[in-house]
C-alpha cells in the first residue's frame, strides 16, 4: 500500500498496539508493583527543608522499569526526597508514552521522559499533543543500545566496533539483509515515536547509505516486550535502554546481539530528561527546587564508581526493573557484553556506558559541564532530526525560543548554584565531528545548514511503499 506522512502516526500507534497484543504475556507488569512506604534508610534522614514550607510536598513521580529509573530508586531508597521535604509516591509506568502522558494529563507531577518528548510537545511534531512540557534536568546520558536478531548475525552483520568505522561496509551488510526480506518483515522497534531512539535508528541507517523511509518500518513497543517480539520474529532489531539489550544475550540465549550502544552513534547524548509541566514550576517553585536538588544528589550518588554495584542491586528489586543484578549491572557498572554467536568474548569495560553526573575526560570539554546540565543546543539537534524526517515541516523560525522555554537551563543553574555546583555559562555548544558515528559536526548556530548537509532526508522527492 502507499505510505504517506499523514498516516504515519496512525500506523505507528496501530503497530505498537499490535506488538503489545502479540507479546502481552511478556510484559510482566502487574496491577501495582510500585514501591510502597519509606525505607529505614530514608526515615533516618533528617530533612533540611521543612515540608510545611513547600507548596506541594506530596508528589507522585513516574518511572519506567528500565535502568533509567536508577536515580529515582536511589532518591527514594536513600532518602534524598525526604531530605528536601518531599514525600514521594513512585508510580511504575508501563511505557514511555504512559510516563509522558501521565505528566501532561496531571496524573503524575513529574517523570523521566525520552529525549525528544519535551521538544516535540513544544513543536507538535508528527501530530504530538502541543503542550508546555518542560525538562528540569538531564537524568542520564547513554545507557541504551541497538539489539539485532540472530538472523542478522547469520547474514553477516556484526557489532559496530568490528567495522572499525566503515559505514559503507556496514551499509552493504545491512542492505543485503533487508533486500532479502519481505516488506512486511522489515520492522525495527523503538520505545517512543519522534524521539532520540527513532532518530538514532534513522541516523545510523542514513549514514550508512540506507534510506530508512524506503528500507524498513519503525514501530513502537514498550521495553519489557522487546525481547519476546524479537524471539517470535515480529521485529528484526530494536533500540531500548538497559537491561533489555543484555536480556537478549543473557537469559535469552539465541535471541540477539548488541550492534551498538547509543554512545557509538552520538557520544555524550542525553537519554532521559526529568519532565514536568510548566504550570507545575509556576505554581510550586519551592517544591520544584526541592525536586531538582533531590534528583541531582541521586544522580551524583549513582555516578560514583563505589556505588554502582549497589545501584544495580537497588534497581533489581521487583518494584523497579524486576531484573536480576546480572542483567542490570552491565549497563550501570560498565562491564558490557555485546554478545554474538561465535563464542568470542565481546565485553567492554567502560564507566561511561551510563553517565549520571561526572563526565569522562574526553567529554568534559567545557568548564563546569556535567551530565545533569541542560544544553539547549541538544534540543535544537532534536529539532533538526524532526525536520529531517518531516515530523515538522521545517526547523521553527523561533527554534531558540522553543529550546529556551522547554529546557529550563537558567533555573537549573540557579538551583545547582545553591548546591555549590558550577555550570557552563553558555546554553549552546558545538558537538564535534568525532562525537558522531558519521563524523558530522553539529553547529547550533546554523541548524538549517546542518539539516541541508544530509543527503538522505524526507524532503527529497521519493515514494513510500509498505506491504
Amino acid at each position: 500500500m502507499m505510505y504517506n506522512k499523514k498516516n504515519r502516526r496512525t500506523f505507528l500507534i496501530g503497530m505498537g498496539a499490535t506488538a503489545a497484543g502479540i507479546a502481552f504475556s511478556s510484559c510482566g507488569i502487574s496491577g501495582d508493583r510500585s514501591p510502597k512506604g519509606m525505607t529505614k534508610t530514608a526515615l533516618a534522614v533528617e530533612p533540611v527543608v521543612d515540608p510545611k514550607t513547600l507548596e506541594k510536598p506530596n508528589l507522585t513521580i513516574g518511572f519506567v522499569p528500565v535502568n533509567d529509573c536508577a536515580p529515582f530508586a536511589v532518591a527514594w531508597e536513600k532518602g534524598f526526597f525526604r531530605k528536601y521535604g518531599l514525600n514521594v509516591n513512585l508510580s511504575r509506568e508501563a511505557s514511555w508514552g504512559n510516563a509522558r502522558d501521565g505528566i501532561i494529563f496531571g496524573r503524575l507531577d513529574a517523570a523521566p521522559v525520552v529525549s525528544g518528548a519535551v521538544t516535540n510537545a513544544r513543536t507538535g511534531a508528527e501530530g504530538a499533543r502541543h503542550v508546555p512540557l518542560c525538562a528540569a534536568m538531564t537524568i542520564h546520558r547513554h545507557g541504551n543500545a541497538i539489539t539485532m536478531n540472530r538472523k542478522m548475525w547469520e547474514a553477516g552483520v556484526r557489532p559496530w566496533q568490528e567495522y572499525q568505522g566503515n559505514l559503507e561496509a556496514f551499509g552493504k551488510d545491512f542492505r543485503s539483509y533487508f533486500d532479502k526480506l519481505p516488506l512486511d518483515e522489515r520492522v525495527l522497534a523503538v520505545v517512543l515515536s519522534s524521539a532520540i531512539y527513532e532518530y538514532f535508528i534513522r541516523y545510523l541507517a542514513a549514514a550508512s547509505g540506507v534510506n530508512p523511509l524506503d528500507e524498513f518500518r519503525i514501530i513502537i513497543t514498550p521495553p519489557p516486550q522487546m525481547v519476546s517480539n524479537v524471539r517470535i520474529g515480529a521485529m528484526q532489531a530494536y533500540m531500548v535502554a538497559e537491561p533489555w539489550n543484555t536480556r537478549a544475550i543473557s537469559g535469552n540465549e539465541g535471541v540477539g546481539f548488541t550492534f551498538a550502544q547509543g554512545r557509538e552513534i552520538w557520544q555524550g547524548h542525553p537519554d532521559r530528561l526529568l519532565g514536568v509541566m510548566e504550570s507545575f514550576i509556576k505554581e510550586n517553585p519551592k517544591t520544584y527546587r526541592s525536586l531538582v536538588k533531590a534528583m541531582i544528589e541521586a544522580c551524583q550518588y549513582c555516578g560514583k564508581p563505589e556505588n554502582r554495584e549497589e545501584v544495580a542491586q537497588i534497581i533489581s528489586q521487583r518494584s523497579f526493573t524486576g531484573a536480576a543484578p546480572k542483567f542490570t549491572k552491565p549497563g550501570i557498572v560498565g562491564d558490557y557484553n555485546y554478545g554474538g554467536f561465535d563464542g568470542q568474548d565481546r565485553i567492554t569495560n567502560a564507566p561511561e556506558t551510563t553517565i549520571f553526573f561526572d563526565l569522562p575526560p574526553h567529554l568534559a570539554k567545557v568548564p563546569g559541564d556535567h551530565s545533569t546540565f541542560l544544553w539547549q543546543s541538544e534540543s535544537l539537534w532534536l529539532m533538526t532530526q524532526a525536520a529531517r524526517w518531516q515530523q515538522i515541516p521545517e526547523i521553527p523560525k523561533n527554534a531558540l525560543e522553543i529550546a529556551r522555554q522547554g529546557w529550563k537551563t537558567d533555573l537549573y543553574r540557579e538551583i545547582a548554584a545553591e548546591m555549590g555546583i558550577a555550570c557552563p555559562k553558555e546554553d549552546y555548544k558545538v558537538e564535534p565531528a568525532e562525537a558522531f558515528i558519521d563524523n558530522k559536526a553539529f553547529d547550533p548556530s546554523d541548524p538549517v545548514g546542518y539539516l541541508k548537509g544530509f543527503e538522505i532526508r524526507a524532503d527529497r522527492p521519493q515514494s513510500f511503499f509498505l506491504s
